[in-house]
């Protein structure tokens, strides 16, 4: 049985998409199958994995709506053991027109059951938003990373995501866990990103991710060429922590997966 885990925070530019299809890529090289969601209407994780956008004809939005099944939005990818479910800019419109259906936070739910037992991981790259998008992959997923900047502003927000994790678990989801805050960004020259990462372990210690993802120039090269870090370079420090990273989640989930 496959395990959901959805990447979000409502701040932009935290990593969550680096993060989405790094973490994808390594669980993928250490033979675990892997189903990456990409429910981001910027279509990042889509491009990141070398897919062009604009051929998309089937993706999130069709499963959304339920106009497709799931396996008739799977499409697979250069990366070992990485299917993926595509983005496009059209999966902006979802949000409106799912506003008036019933069960409207359950849509990424109904479609996703019977796939867990094809997967072993299925990842779920999340909108920088806290609207329905994000709330339907956080009530179909088992549990949430929450990758945290090494930046001034770092837990700005970090309440207010785990306010609607909370009223997620409350209302839709009451077995969605927090998988772990992932730091990402880091920096050890910077003394603020060393302040950042002792102030979100003195708050949330047993929370927080051993694996911290360090600023890497190999790591923001990779997506412009359609690569994950793995592929890109799988020598550099940024392929090194994200495989660091998979290699926690698998020690974590052992009962699971």
């Amino acid at each position: 049985m496959g395990k959901i885990i959805a990447i979000a925070n409502q701040k932009g530019g935290v990593g969550k998409t680096t993060t989405s299809v790094n973490l994808a890529a390594s669980l993928g090289v250490l033979e675990k199958k892997v189903l990456l969601i990409d429910a981001d209407p910027q279509a990042n994780a889509t491009s990141g994995l070398g897919i062009d956008v604009d051929s998309v004809e089937m993706g999130t939005y069709q499963l959304l709506e339920h106009s497709k099944t799931a396996l008739e939005t799977i499409i697979s990818t250069s990366s070992p053991n990485v299917d993926l479910i595509p983005s496009h800019i059209d999966l902006v419109a979802i949000e409106i027109e799912l506003v008036d259906k019933d069960k409207r936070e359950y849509m990424m739910k109904q479609s996703l059951e019977g796939l867990k037992d094809k997967y072993d991981y299925i990842l779920i790259d999340c909108a920088p938003s806290l609207g329905l998008l994000t709330l339907n992959a956080l009530t179909a997923a088992d549990s949430v990373i929450i990758p945290i900047q090494c930046e001034y502003f770092a837990l700005e927000g970090l309440g207010k995501l785990l306010n609607t994790i909370k009223s997620v678990q409350k209302i839709h989801n009451p077995d969605l866990d927090i998988e772990g805050l992932l730091l990402t960004m880091f920096d050890s020259r910077l003394r603020l990103s060393n302040q950042v990462v002792e102030e979100v372990n003195k708050h949330f210690s047993d929370m927080v991710f051993d694996t911290i993802i360090q600023r890497n120039v190999r790591l923001s090269e990779a997506p412009s060429y359609g690569e994950s870090i793995i592929k890109y370079d799988a020598a550099s420090k940024g392929a090194a922590n994200y495989l660091n990273l998979a290699n926690e989640v698998m020690k974590k989930n052992k009962e699971i997966v």
